[in-house]
């Protein structure tokens, strides 16, 4: 039963580092599942004190992955619809262009969006959108970096407790 344990908890981890980049999964969260199942194993300890912290920690990243773009539109002028056009163009982007679409659709997005709602002014769109773009990116990187950790974590705790396993 532990193995499946860590084989799931270890997929929730690898789910949560490709959450990083997608809008539809929140990626430390489910890194953060991945933590609690390795710990509902035998061979590793219950540290509850290290669960709070690492979930207060995925809350608090999830809460802001929020905050930051909608700061980085605001501080460039942009609105809501720059900041929609720049989640659509992730989506979009990610589909036809792959990877290279994680960064170039979130941008297009947001001067799509700050172009339909005022199509007068298209250097306010482009400095929306590049505001957008930071945000997301800001938001992207620091929920990256927190999975990736979590995942570091997860590895080390198996890596120190391998003969429990076998």
């Amino acid at each position: 039963m532990d193995i499946i344990l860590v084989i799931i908890g270890f997929v929730f981890c690898l789910f949560g580092i490709i959450g990083s980049f997608l809008p539809i999964l929140p990626g430390p969260i489910t890194s953060w599942i991945g933590l609690l199942l390795l710990h509902f194993t035998d061979a590793i300890t219950r540290d509850w004190v290290f669960l709070g912290i690492t979930l207060a920690i995925s809350i608090i990243v999830w809460v802001l992955d929020y905050v930051v773009p909608a700061l980085g539109t605001k501080k460039f002028g942009g609105t809501k619809y720059g900041m929609i056009g720049s989640s659509l163009g992730l989506i979009v982007g990610l589909l036809y262009l792959g990877p290279f679409g994680i960064i170039i659709g979130p941008f297009v997005g947001a001067y799509a969006g700050e172009f339909i709602k005022d199509s007068s002014n298209s250097s306010k769109a482009f400095k929306a959108a590049l505001g957008s773009f930071i945000g997301f990116l800001a938001g992207t990187f620091i929920k990256f970096i927190v999975s990736l950790v979590f995942l570091v974590l997860f590895v080390r705790s198996i890596w120190e407790q391998w003969d429990a396993f076998f």
